[in-house]
């Protein structure tokens, strides 16, 4: 059976991550997008340390879906380097798992 997976990344806006979020979603390639506000970044770039206050995006998907919402994230995103992080899950409760498998079919 497919596995569900979540597919962290961040954005420098919650504006910029609700579009693209509405956007995985109304493509099936998303069952659902939680967007986390004000998170605060510290991280090295281009040699020095930055600082930066971003939003969180949970991206919950099908496992086989996680290549295609890689390439929307980096076509959608502002990002030279975006954060993109697939996990999978170790466990999902069954009904929950069979709504991310029925959101993220493809409808003819």
């Amino acid at each position: 059976m497919e596995r569900a997976v979540f597919v962290y990344t961040t954005w420098p806006s919650t504006v910029e991550a609700e579009q693209a979020g509405h956007a995985l979603v109304e493509r099936r390639l998303a069952a659902c997008v939680n967007i986390l506000p004000g998170m605060v970044s510290v991280y090295r770039w281009e040699g020095k340390v930055e600082r930066g206050e971003e939003a969180v995006m949970i991206v919950k998907t099908r496992a086989s879906l996680a290549e295609r919402v890689t390439t929307a994230v980096k076509q959608m995103h502002s990002y030279t380097t975006p954060a993109i992080l697939v996990m999978p899950l170790e466990s999902v409760e069954q009904s929950y798992l069979g709504w991310i498998l029925g959101e993220t079919a493809a409808k003819i």
